[in-house]
C-alpha cells in the first residue's frame, strides 16, 4: 500500500523560493493560486508554463468527481507531501467526507464507487506505479466499463501530468501548504464542506466546456516525442504537452544531447520502446551513434555529455520508482555541483520524461 500522509520522509526546500510579482500576477490573471511550487519554478520559462498548465487544467471528457480523486490516488502513489497534503485539503473543501477520503488512501473496497470508478481507481494506481506500466488490455478494461476512448485518453494523460508534478514538488521539497491544510480540516473548511454540493449543483454547466485541440494529429506528431502527443488528438491537453516538450528541448539550461539521454534512461526503465526509439532520434540527429547510445545506456554516463551534467543519468533512472527521502538526498547533492538554472531544468525534464514515458503507454 502507498505511504500515508504522515508516514511520507520530507527534507528541507531543494529549490529556493524565488518572487516574481510579474509571474505571480499571470497566474492569478489566468485563475491560477499562487503556491510553494510556482515560486520555485518561477526562473525557467517552460516549467513554469507547464505546472500552470497543469494547476489550472479543466478535463473536457472525465468528470470532476473523478478528476479529483485520481489527482489525490496520484500523490499518493508518488508519495508527494506537497501534492497529497493540498489534494486530501482540495477534496474536504469540496465536501468530501474525511472517512471517504481515508478510505480511499487504504485502497479498501468503496461502497461509494461502482465499478466504473474502482476501475478508475485501478489504472490511476497502476500507471503512477508503472511497476510495470498498464498496457493495451489496461485501456480496454477501461473502455469495456463504459469510458469512452477519448476519456480513456484523456484520463491518462491526467494521471502522467500528476506524476509530472508531484515529481516536480518531490524533487524540489517544496514545503507543504499547511496553512492552507490548517484551514481545510478546521471550522472553515467544514462549512466550505458543508455548501460544496449546493455550490456544485448551482454552478452546474456553468463553466464553459473546455474544447479539444484542433490541431491534426499530423501536426501534433511534429516535435519531440510527436507520436505521444498526437495520442492526445481532441484533447485540450494535447497542446499543452506539445508545449511543455518543445520548451523543455528548446531551453539551454542543459545540453540538448543531456535531456535526450534523460528520456532515453527513464524510457529503458519503464521499457518503452516509442520513447527510447524517439530519443535516439533526437541523439542521431545531434551527432550520437548508435554505439554511442547504447554505451550511454548501459553505464549511465557518456564522455560526449558536458561533465558537470554526467550525474544526471543514473540519478533520472533513480527518479522513475523511488523513496522520497533517498531521492530528496540523491537531489540534494547533484545539484550542489551544478547551476540553480540547470539544477531546476534537470529537475523538469526528470518529471517531463516520467510523465511523456507514461502517456506513451497510449500507443501500446
Amino acid at each position: 500500500m502507498a505511504a500515508l500522509l504522515d508516514e511520507i520522509q520530507w527534507g528541507e526546500p531543494i529549490v529556493p523560493a524565488v518572487a516574481d510579482a510579474a509571474w505571480e500576477a499571470e497566474i492569478k490573471r489566468r485563475g491560477g493560486r499562487v503556491g510553494e511550487v510556482d515560486r520555485r519554478v518561477a526562473p525557467n520559462p517552460w516549467l513554469r508554463e507547464a505546472c500552470l498548465g497543469v494547476a489550472t487544467y479543466h478535463p473536457s471528457e472525465v468528470p470532476q468527481r473523478l478528476f479529483n480523486i485520481g489527482a489525490l490516488v496520484t500523490a499518493q502513489e508518488n508519495s508527494c507531501r506537497y501534492c497529497y497534503g493540498a489534494n486530501r485539503a482540495y477534496m474536504k473543501i469540496l465536501g468530501y467526507s474525511e472517512a471517504f477520503i481515508s478510505r480511499l488512501e487504504r485502497d479498501a473496497h468503496l461502497a461509494e464507487l461502482d465499478d466504473r470508478e474502482r476501475g478508475f481507481v485501478a489504472f490511476c494506481r497502476n500507471l503512477a506505479r508503472s511497476r510495470p506500466r498498464p498496457a493495451r488490455a489496461d485501456r480496454d478494461r477501461l473502455i469495456a466499463l463504459g469510458y469512452a476512448p477519448l476519456a480513456v485518453q484523456e484520463i491518462a494523460f491526467l494521471i502522467a501530468v500528476g506524476c509530472f508534478y508531484n515529481r516536480i514538488g518531490v524533487l524540489a521539497a517544496c514545503p507543504p501548504e499547511l496553512g492552507f491544510e490548517r484551514m481545510a480540516n478546521g471550522m472553515v473548511g467544514r462549512l466550505m464542506g458543508l455548501a460544496a454540493p449546493l455550490m456544485r449543483r448551482l454552478s452546474a454547466g456553468g463553466r464553459p466546456a473546455q474544447r479539444g485541440s484542433t490541431v491534426a494529429a499530423e501536426a501534433l506528431a511534429a516535435g519531440p516525442f510527436g507520436p505521444v502527443v498526437a495520442t492526445l488528438a481532441g484533447l485540450p491537453a494535447a497542446a499543452m504537452i506539445k508545449a511543455a516538450l518543445e520548451g523543455a528541448f528548446a531551453s539551454t539550461a542543459l545540453a540538448p544531447s543531456t535531456k535526450a539521454l534523460m528520456f532515453a534512461v527513464v524510457a529503458r526503465t519503464l521499457d518503452c520502446r516509442h520513447c527510447e526509439s524517439a530519443a535516439r532520434k533526437l541523439l542521431l540527429g545531434a551527432g550520437f551513434t548508435a554505439a554511442e547510445i547504447d554505451a550511454a545506456l548501459a553505464t549511465l554516463a557518456s564522455p560526449k555529455l558536458p561533465a558537470q551534467e554526467s550525474g544526471l543519468l543514473s540519478w533520472v533512472r533513480d527518479t522513475v520508482h523511488y523513496q522520497t527521502g533517498p531521492i530528496q538526498s540523491e537531489t540534494r547533492m547533484l545539484v550542489a555541483n551544478i547551476s540553480p538554472a540547470a539544477a531546476l531544468e534537470a529537475i523538469g525534464v526528470a518529471a517531463l520524461a516520467n510523465a511523456t514515458v507514461r502517456l506513451a503507454m497510449l500507443l501500446e
